[in-house]
């Protein structure tokens, strides 16, 4: 026992704080704060959790935040809670899954373009065999065409008409296909969901709470995306252009008060757990 608890405890009784009073304050459960009195983080969600849960009980009975973090560092007790990773649950079998859709698709392809160059090909011979036909018969005439002195020079009684020559029709182009980004589900291990963007040049998130809720993104890097892991009230939203990172992994504390977009649509939950990690693959 370091003292923590009992300092805590201590701030709390002299400003006429109960723990009900201490968790409308905080929006920290009270299981929590009385673990936290006691020096008992077996409960935590992790010791992320225990560090921003003692920060803010702090700040909210007015004592020093660091000197409180300090004293925690002390305690051996958080030494046995579980640290958590930022590594994606990527594994060697959906490397082999996507090289075989490519050696699948590459036949496919091949077929395509062999038929498409046939048909070029046809369409060309016609169009120049049509070219040639250049020239129109005209039939001798026996008869002598004679002028009268009215008739002016180049009129005669019969006049040959030219065939019009049929004009070559040009295919438009065809309009390039349109990508539409594919947002893909792939598994989950734990509290770990893995997801995958692919077909889209631009990585944007957005989420919405509606309801109390512990939400921090990071990168591959482990770097913060948001202004501060944190608490986010009912009501609140970030947007955040992350079109530049490898994947993102978005803790989430309580998913049913959560909903995430990406690039506008609407991720769906594939675990129903309290807190769980939405971890998504930037395929560019």
């Amino acid at each position: 026992m370091t003292g923590l608890g009992d300092r805590l405890k201590e701030a709390r009784t002299a400003k006429g704080y109960s723990l009900d009073d201490l968790q409308t304050i905080t929006k920290i459960q009270k299981r929590y704060l009385s673990g936290i009195e006691n020096e008992d983080y077996s409960m935590m969600p992790g010791a992320f959790y225990v560090r921003a849960f003692i920060k803010q009980y702090s700040e909210a009975v007015g004592l020093d935040a660091d000197e409180m973090l300090a004293l925690y560092k002390e305690s051996a007790n958080h030494d046995n809670l579980e640290e958590e990773t930022i590594a994606p649950p990527l594994t060697r079998s959906r490397g082999l899954k996507g090289n075989s859709r490519l050696n699948e698709t590459i036949p496919k392809i091949i077929v395509a373009f062999f038929i498409i160059v046939i048909i070029v090909v046809v369409w060309v011979l016609s169009q120049q065999a049509a070219s040639k036909q250049t020239g129109i018969d005209v039939e001798p005439d026996d008869k002598l065409v004679t002028m009268d002195n009215n008739q002016k020079p180049g009129n005669t009684e019969e006049e040959v008409v030219d065939d019009p020559i049929e004009e070559e029709t040009v295919e438009p182009d065809p309009e390039p296909e349109v990508k539409e980004q594919v947002l893909a589900y792939e598994s989950t291990a734990g509290r770990d969901s893995t997801y995958t963007l692919t077909d889209v040049d631009e990585f944007k998130l957005k989420i919405d709470t509606f309801g109390d809720t512990w939400i921090g993104v990071q990168n591959e890097k482990k770097e913060e995306l948001t202004p501060m892991a944190r608490v986010m009230k009912n009501g609140e939203s970030i947007e955040l252009d992350v079109s530049d990172v490898e994947f993102v992994r978005i803790r989430v504390a309580v998913p049913d008060y959560t909903n995430i977009y990406v690039n506008g649509e609407k991720l769906e939950y594939h675990s129903n757990l309290s807190p769980q990690n939405i971890y998504i693959e930037y395929k560019k």
